[in-house]
């Protein structure tokens, strides 16, 4: 990875991380913490937890569609000061209702597919799925890291405490958006005249996108699922407390992770992204079974948990990466929401089902979140593999005008997508070899100022 590219992952991957443990930091004790609220019940307390991911499923649709029609940087701007209103709304509560719009506020600062579409933007077509992974690897630590250190410092914090945190967090990943590289995007259609209707309909109508939206809300679902049934098991069957049940989840994912990278790596570099994804899911429908069939002995669990986190690693490292490579370039934003959207309603859904299924047996439980795994592998089959475009970095030659010269480069045939990056004075060039010509390699050459390997 070249130094731009570096440094961008490292803002996006700590805004993330940010914004993640200020968010799960409360999930694990408002159930206790919430009736010191006036007005609580059990289910607004419920409510309480679960709208922000509703507020996210709504919200990340006209967020993205923002972001295709304006810069990203300056959406997830808005997105963090709302996430940061909320918290203090929240941290001044004194009702159960203020919580609960303090939650709602902090929800529809939805910026995670913009933040997305923005790392897509400045990482070159080969470095996106190691750049994706790296996200999946971000977001799954900081959860595992929000479960072990809420119950440590909500005695020392207190609720309130926490929910400040949340929005102490906010701040600082506001300052980390400033060294995140900001992007000119130069496309070859232009969005002004497209109605968000239209808009829409361009990526609804493109049937494998909707099939990764199915996997991206299976994977929530039943990761969400697994986080409220799975406690009460580890309790029974291992005899661990709450503040232990952290010694096993990040051992078991970051071992998943590593066994993981190959697989992404053999995904991208032989494009075998397909094949890949399916196995992936597979692995995570044979999971579900094995915790479903030996849950009652910790060897199944530690087995089908290793298992579930393999697969989950990958889903979340390729799954924004095939979005990035098969949207349209001027939507991209737009489908990364929609990908949002089903992933925090299947969050809310999984919620909601792991309540459910809190007190059923273990077979039904388990067994079901397998079968809902299992159909998602059906629907999603017939996928077919992402286009696999190349990408080139350009030096800016100094003294031109970057507005005329990144509409030369866009008029030459073979060139899908410009993002330029005036300030680093570094351009990426998104290519379809196929379409490429002598006279257009000639073409790119020159206006490089110098010879590029294509």
């Amino acid at each position: 990875m070249n130094s731009v590219e570096k440094r961008a992952i490292g803002g996006v991957g700590g805004i993330f991380a940010l914004r993640m443990i200020g968010l799960f930091m409360i999930v694990p004790v408002f159930s206790v913490y919430g009736d010191n609220y006036a007005h609580a019940t059990p289910f607004l307390i419920g409510l309480a937890v679960g709208v922000y991911g509703l507020g996210q499923a709504i919200f990340q649709i006209p967020m993205s569609l923002a972001a295709d029609k304006f810069p990203r940087k300056p959406v997830i701007m808005l997105g963090l000061v709302l996430f940061a209103l909320g918290g203090i709304i929240a941290a001044n509560a004194t009702d159960i209702y203020e919580v609960i719009i303090g939650r709602a506020l902090a929800g529809s600062g939805a910026v995670s597919a913009v933040l997305m579409a923005l790392l897509a933007d400045v990482t070159r077509e080969e470095m996106r799925t190691k750049a994706m992974a790296t996200m999946g690897l971000t977001i799954a630590s900081s959860i595992m890291l929000a479960f072990a250190f809420g119950p440590l410092l909500v005695g020392s914090l207190g609720i309130s405490g926490l929910f400040w945190l949340t929005a102490g967090f906010a701040v600082l990943a506001m300052v980390l958006l400033l060294i995140v590289p900001s992007p000119l995007r130069v496309l070859k259609h232009n969005l002004d005249n497209k109605s968000i209707g239209q808009q829409l309909a361009t990526v609804l109508k493109i049937g494998d996108l909707n099939r990764l939206h199915i996997g991206i809300f299976a994977l929530h679902l039943t990761m969400t699922a697994i986080f409220v049934i799975l406690p009460h098991q580890l309790s029974a069957v291992m005899g661990l407390s709450v503040r232990q049940q952290g010694l096993i989840y990040l051992p078991l994912l970051f071992i998943g992770f590593a066994v993981a990278i190959p697989f992404i790596i053999i995904a991208e570099k032989k494009r075998k992204m397909r094949q890949v994804f399916l196995a992936a899911i597979a692995l995570m429908t044979a999971s579900l079974a094995i915790l479903a069939l030996g849950g009652q002995a910790s060897f199944g669990i530690i087995l089908g948990l290793l298992l579930y986190f393999m697969g989950f690693n990958l889903l979340e490292a390729t799954i924004p990466s095939w979005i990035s490579k098969r949207a349209p370039v001027a939507n991209k934003a737009t489908a990364m929401g929609l990908n949002s959207s089903s992933q925090f309603f299947g969050a809310f859904v999984g919620g909601a089902m792991g309540g459910l299924l809190l007190n059923q047996s273990n077979l039904l439980a388990w067994g079901l979140l397998a079968v809902i795994m299992a159909a998602a592998l059906l629907l999603i089959i017939p996928i077919a593999d992402p286009p696999y475009l190349s990408s080139t970095t350009v030096t800016i030659p100094k003294d031109i005008d970057i507005q005329d010269w990144s509409q030369q480069m866009m008029a030459i045939n073979g060139v899908d997508e410009l993002v330029v990056m005036a300030k680093e004075q570094v351009a990426y060039l998104k290519l379809d070899k196929t379409q490429l010509t002598d006279l257009s390699r000639q073409q790119l050459s020159k206006l490089a100022q110098s010879p590029l390997d294509i």
